[in-house]
């Protein structure tokens, strides 16, 4: 082993060993799913900014920045940023003040049983491709370092991850992502000034074509619908999922949630930038690299191992490790707390907090390998994020949203939603129209939340109407 990846298997076990001693914390559910709402707020932004920054963020909008310019990562990085600023905004308060743990439970609370069970099961297969993804990302970075096998490298790189997800929860994925967010910025900043001394970003800008650096679309409707359905999927999309509401409200205060919310929208969309760039002016530098094949997630990598110093090295793939562990351990709890709070906790004839804590940790398995037999399957990062996009859009978004802001949807109009939603989708998606079916989802959605209203109303609304 180099002195290299020697660096890097200390700094992986520092990351196991904070999430080891973060597991001393959990006692109960609530301190494995919401890390007992005690977060300060440092630890609570540094959980935010890292819900997405993972392999996508580095590995694949860079790749796509390269290739189209800002209108080609419209849904990431600035989706991303949108999403957690909205967050903030609008919905924090009223979520924190639920005192749920799950967004199951606001669809049980809100809507009944039956939008907890559908809606928990929406949530739970967009978080597979997801999963998947962030384990191939470790995968490929596993074989970079060390020289193993992809297949050896992502389930290396899934066990170290699942490990501490299945002590410690959100504690664990709490701390171990403030650890990871300071390794994240420090060595990006340091990767970004060394190559741009050979490559300067202001060069690289001044040489693009045409059109690259627009941030809006042609004046043409479709390129229209493809430009607001680029925001929606991840801005409106992921406020319903379960990554965002746990690391929200895992805050010791409605006010540390907020402000949490605010920062790290800010501070995403700020450290978001430097891979679109290093990606750039990667395909300056390696101009025989290929951006479209197979291998084309390895652009930022390649740069670095060619023309960055040893030390600068190290601390790339440190923080690129930290950024696919942190988004990774997230993606992971997720949907694994929504499985057993939601669908197999009653199941359960002991509620005890010990069944409950074990019920919990259970669904960590099952999500994990469920995740690696996929990511083993189809590994590829960005066909792996887009078979998981969209879904929470088209079938949770508007129940949401009407949940909290009205009183007047009950649980016929909301399972209404969802299925207009997710059956437009899908039929878009079938006739290969993937750039708008998202769009058109939504507004199924929103239709069907507003037909469900006039033909099911409230008993309060009828008998009003009667007297």
């Amino acid at each position: 082993m180099n002195w290299q990846a020697f660096f890097i298997s200390a700094y992986l076990l520092t990351t196991v060993a904070i999430g080891i001693f973060a597991a001393r914390r959990v006692k109960n559910a609530k301190d494995f799913i919401l890390a007992g709402r005690s977060l300060p707020l440092p630890i609570s932004t540094a959980a935010l900014f890292a819900t997405w920054f993972g392999s996508e963020t580095i590995l694949g909008s860079s790749v796509e920045f390269a290739k189209g310019g800002y209108l080609s990562v419209i849904q990431d990085p600035f989706g991303g940023a949108l999403c957690l600023f909205l967050l903030g905004l609008i919905f924090a308060k009223s979520l924190y003040r639920m005192q749920i743990l799950t967004f199951g439970d606001f669809y049980r609370d809100r809507y009944g049983r039956w939008m907890e069970f559908l809606g928990g099961i929406c949530l739970i297969f967009s978080y597979f491709g997801w999963v998947a993804a962030q384990f191939v990302a470790l995968g490929i970075m596993m074989q970079v370092i060390f020289g193993m096998s992809q297949f050896m490298g992502i389930a290396c790189g899934a066990l170290l991850v699942v490990f501490y997800t299945y002590l410690g929860g959100m504690w664990s994925v709490s701390l171990t992502d403030f650890f990871q967010s300071i390794s994240i910025i420090i060595g990006l900043i340091v990767v970004f000034y060394e190559i741009n001394l050979i490559q300067p970003i202001t060069s690289t800008l001044a040489s693009t074509p045409d059109g690259f650096l627009h941030f809006f679309p042609k004046a043409e409707y479709r390129s229209w619908v493809v430009y607001i359905s680029a925001w929606m999927v991840v801005g409106l999309g992921s406020l319903p999922q379960q990554d965002i509401f746990q690391r929200v409200m895992s805050a010791k205060s409605e006010k540390t949630a907020i402000l949490a919310s605010y920062l790290s929208s800010v501070i995403y969309i700020s450290f978001a930038m430097i891979p679109l760039f290093l990606g750039l002016q990667a395909s300056k530098l390696l101009t025989d690299f290929d951006l479209n094949g197979e291998n084309s997630q390895l652009l930022i990598p390649q740069m670095v191992s060619k023309f960055a110093s040893p030390v600068v090295q190290i601390l790339f793939f440190s923080a690129l490790i930290s950024a696919i562990l942190s988004t990774a351990s997230g993606a992971i709890l997720a949907p694994s707390s929504i499985l057993s709070e939601n669908i197999l906790k009653y199941l359960l004839k002991d509620k005890s907090d010990q069944k409950l804590l074990w019920l919990s940790r259970t669904s960590v398995i099952i999500i994990s390998v469920t995740s690696f037999l996929l990511a083993v399957g189809k590994p590829s990062i960005y066909a792996l994020v887009e078979d998981s996009g969209g879904i929470s859009l088209v079938s949770l978004f508007i129940p949401m949203v009407f949940g909290l802001l009205s009183k007047r949807p009950n649980q016929k109009a909301a399972l209404l939603s969802l299925v207009f939603g997710m059956t437009t989708w899908v039929i878009l998606e079938w006739f290969h129209d993937e750039t708008t079916s998202h769009f058109y989802g939504t507004i199924a959605s929103l239709l069907g939340i507003l037909l469900g209203m006039v033909l099911f109303p409230t008993k309060r609304e009828t008998d009003l109407k009667a007297s």
